[in-house]
């Protein structure tokens, strides 16, 4: 599920037509760190980043790294963007666009990694319903003519109290949509007011934080506007323009419309025109499309970036590790994933050769559940590390289940590959942990750079998101150099030096997202710290990898690189295929 849009736009109607925020949620936002704190280090830079450029400066300077793959599971990736070029994924067993699946995988013309949201004849998989609603429905044709509890049979019970609780979630959640269409209508009407009324007083189609300097109103009607767009440019920064921002409001808002309008369709509809699987049948695999950057890829092209954005070449930004691979995997539309896909979606990463999966969604309902435990039981056995956002929710995950996690169905086992990240800021001590991100004791591991993380989106454009989705791949991130630098490690291993080597504060009191009570920071994740690249890589070094490279993964791997290397002199729009 895509959150910034809601956080986004959230902040900027309370700032506009006079709403109010939590306090830790305003407070957090009254200024912007520097484009790529999140790699900063405290005692040199004053914010609580990673502490990515000391590990370089002072650790990895003259040693031999080794490519790593890192699988992103996400929305979609702009594999042209200018910043991730020679860092996306080649199936080299896969010949471009001859319609055969060369490799025999289930997936024909794969190049570049799969598209689970897509049909077979080119269509995609844009918007999709929740999956609180495709349970509702489901259930519906079971409990809904029934007028009460006396109708239902006994074995019946349990489904027919989960209906209901279902049935008053989706009336708060319809109202909720309407209450939102309703404010954000009249937040964009304000918006494309003042992007007018500046439009024509500068003569200019475009408006930009810079276009405003110098700017002296002649009237009372442009002095009001150049004060809003002062404020909207303190909330997203000088480097997006207005008509930028307001498209992505517009797109928000339509999204808001077509879920009131869609609350008595059959959420399935759409899957079975475009798709064309059973989504209840696991064994229905060979479904989807090679285009991994349909729809709207901004959120993956993003999560990519914060971990593969290639390093010291003076375009963009730099990303975290500077030899790794990324592997695109569309399985999440604008709406809820399927557990379906999220399961199929972990497999095709194993089964390629990633070594980590980065997860930046989640849902509170997962009713197939067991095919996403039996896939990260899978990656469990293939040694691979997953990563997971923990949640946007201000809430604690471990009493609010956040989907996919480390617990297994009707077992009192955890995943021990499975870390679920929480989202930091730069600072202050007591604002640390980000107003909207999730936190648990027992289900959040850590917290990690999560708030205006600046980083590549599509069209070879940069720009600065927060959410748990920007914290999980500063970890995937963190774990791929480690195993660059460090390739016999294992999964286990590099989730132990993950966790052993964060950064704590011990004694601090922060705000528990979502209220004005605060707690030790030490109480809201298991380790009680921050993400440390610096010491996870120190402590790397005294570790005895277990890790056995084959001979046929060291050839696999150098086929990829070498297809990589001979793809970079092409043109950007080879980049990916299918489009």
């Amino acid at each position: 599920m895509n959150f910034l849009s809601r956080v986004l736009l959230y902040s900027a109607a309370c700032m506009v037509i006079g709403g109010t925020t939590h306090a830790s949620f305003a407070q957090s936002f009254t200024s912007h760190p520097p484009h790529g704190w999140q790699l900063m280090d405290f005692a040199t830079d004053s914010v609580y980043g990673a502490a990515v450029n000391k590990a370089y400066q002072e650790l990895l300077k003259g040693k031999k790294s080794h490519p790593v793959i890192v699988a992103v599971i996400d929305g979609g990736l702009d594999t042209a963007q200018e910043d991730l070029r020679g860092h996306i994924w080649i199936n080299p067993g896969e010949i471009p666009n001859n319609g055969i699946d060369d490799d025999h995988n289930g997936y024909v013309d794969d190049v570049h990694g799969w598209n689970f949201i897509g049909g077979k004849n080119g269509k995609n998989i844009i918007n999709e319903s929740s999956e609180a609603d495709r349970e509702y429905y489901r259930l519906a044709q079971v409990f809904g003519n029934m007028h009460d509890s006396s109708q239902v049979k006994k074995k019946q019970r349990a489904e027919y109290r989960y209906w209901l609780k279902l049935k008053a979630k989706r009336q708060a959640d319809s109202a909720d949509n309407a209450e939102t269409y309703e404010n954000l209508s009249r937040v964009l009407a304000v918006f494309h007011q003042v992007d007018s009324i500046l439009q024509h007083a500068l003569h200019r189609d475009t408006i930009t934080e810079q276009n405003l300097t110098g700017f002296e109103p002649q009237d009372s009607a442009a002095a009001w506007a150049l004060n809003i767009a002062y404020r909207i440019f303190d909330r997203i920064g000088s480097d997006e323009s207005l008509e930028s921002y307001i498209a992505e409001g517009d797109d928000y808002l339509s999204q808001t419309k077509q879920k009131l309008d869609a609350l008595h369709e059959d959420p399935n509809a759409r899957r079975r025109e475009i798709v064309g699987d059973n989504p209840f049948d696991i064994h229905d695999r060979n479904y989807g499309n090679n285009n991994v950057a349909a729809g709207n890829p901004m959120h993956g092209t993003h999560v990519a970036g914060i971990i593969a954005a290639t390093r010291g070449n003076g375009i963009g930004i730099d990303g975290i590790a500077d030899n790794v691979i990324i592997m695109p995997i569309r399985v999440v539309p604008d709406g809820d994933e399927r557990d379906k896909d999220v399961a199929l979606g972990i497999r095709y990463a194993v089964d390629n050769g990633a070594q980590i999966i980065n997860m930046s969604f989640g849902k509170p309902y997962s009713p197939q559940k067991k095919w996403v435990d039996k896939a990260v039981k899978y990656a469990e056995r293939k040694g691979v590390l997953l990563v997971h956002a923990a949640g946007n929710e201000s809430s604690d995950d471990d009493t609010v289940p956040n989907y996919p996690n480390a617990d297994f169905l009707h077992s009192h086992r955890r995943a021990w590959n499975f870390i679920n990240v929480g989202a930091s800021t730069a600072g202050p001590d007591s604002l640390i942990v980000a107003s909207f991100s999730n936190y648990g004791k027992k289900e959040v591991d850590l917290f990690a750079p999560g708030e205006d993380i600046y980083s590549t989106v599509t069209h070879n454009q940069y720009a600065s998101y927060s959410g748990t989705s920007m914290a999980s791949p500063m970890v995937a991130g963190v774990a791929a150099l480690i195993l660059e630098y460090y390739p016999h490690l294992t999964a286990r291993q590099l989730k132990y030096v993950i966790e052993h080597s964060v950064t704590t504060l011990p004694g601090n009191s922060v705000y528990i997202p979502g209220t004005d009570r605060k707690a030790l920071f030490s109480d809201l994740s298991k380790t009680g710290g921050l993400l440390n690249a610096y010491q996870a890589l120190k402590l790397a070094a005294t570790l005895h990898g277990k890790r056995k490279i084959t001979k046929k993964e060291e050839k696999r791997m150098q086929q990829i690189v070498d297809m990589i290397k001979g793809q970079q002199g092409r043109s950007p729009d080879d980049a990916n295929p299918s489009e």
